[in-house]
């Protein structure tokens, strides 16, 4: 394998979309808005998870700053994340710049293939070689804030490790650039990733009277809560106890129906997009609430960090 300098990379996206933090305009909180962030404040004052799901996508959105607002003022105590989510704040964080071509690259078999974001398996497998309960979100998150990082001041991953908030990073082996890295090892990998779920399913136990939220995960976000809510009740069982109250949100672009509390009939191509199903209605029907908001992250975020402004006053 011939990998390349990033430096020789043409990246897509630069500090330029990275958004500063602004009043957003009044008409844009509406009252579901309004409802999640009452949600919220109420979980932060029962001590209750609120945790927020997100796919690759946001990362690229620009709206760090916003998420890291969120993370220091204690509105949000878990966030998960697939691979892509890991390596787009990786290399923003080392080189002001993400994600290329893969119609480029892809034709001359260079896509992915970059020296200093294979960085990552390095430290994914020195962390697995000194403990084997290390965890791949916080290993990186605690690189990118101690190491030398021009723009870790945008970092999600650092930002979650200096306030001790889990950041859990969820993997499809083989779907990931650095998974092409010959210094990819499956095994460090994969007990890193689970290690982050076991994480992740112990969040999920204090859920109830909380919100989880799922910001453009189309398979990971769904898939993960699915396994660690019915991991939760097991449990919560054996105790007497219950989750069952808790809100579920998701916000993505796709286009749902004014009743999408009732499950889509299986003939219905909407039944295979999982968060509808899955989070909206099957994990929420003992007595939890749902909401979804259509959107692109570049204002859904915002409009959650301004709701949770609103609400403070």
């Amino acid at each position: 394998m011939r990998l390349k300098p990033l430096k020789d990379r043409k990246n897509d996206l630069d500090l330029s979309i990275i958004q500063q933090i602004e009043p957003v305009r009044s008409g844009a909180i509406n009252d579901d808005w309004r409802m999640i962030a009452r949600r919220i404040v109420a979980a932060k004052k029962d001590n209750a998870a609120i945790i927020m799901m997100m796919g690759g996508h946001v990362f690229r959105s620009g709206v760090q700053n916003y998420l890291i607002d969120l993370i220091e003022r204690g509105f949000i105590t878990h966030l998960a994340t697939n691979g892509s989510g890991m390596i787009h704040d990786f290399e923003y964080a080392l080189i002001g710049a993400t994600t290329e071509s893969v119609a480029r690259y892809i034709d001359e078999g260079q896509f992915g293939l970059w020296r200093e974001t294979g960085m990552i398996n390095d430290l994914v497998n020195q962390a697995y070689k000194n403990d084997r309960k290390a965890r791949m979100g916080e290993t990186i998150g605690r690189a990118i804030q101690e190491g030398d990082f021009p723009h870790k001041n945008i970092s999600i991953f650092a930002a979650a490790f200096r306030n001790q908030v889990p950041i859990t990073v969820h993997v499809g082996v083989g779907q990931d650039i650095i998974h092409e890295h010959p210094n990819c090892d499956g095994a460090a990998t994969g007990a890193l990733s689970y290690n982050d779920f076991l994480n992740f399913a112990a969040s999920v136990q204090q859920l109830e009277n909380g919100v989880v939220m799922n910001f453009g995960s189309a398979v990971m976000g769904p898939e993960i809560f699915l396994k660690a809510l019915s991991m939760a009740r097991n449990v919560a069982k054996q105790r007497n106890e219950a989750i069952k109250h808790f809100m579920t949100v998701v916000c993505d672009l796709h286009e749902l129906p004014e009743q999408y509390l009732k499950e889509p009939a299986k003939d219905d191509h909407n039944y295979y997009f999982r968060p509808w199903k899955t989070m909206l209605v099957r994990t929420t029907a003992g007595g939890g609430e749902s909401l979804y908001l259509k959107g692109r992250h570049s204002e859904t975020i915002p409009a959650l960090w301004q709701a949770l402004n609103n609400e403070r006053r």
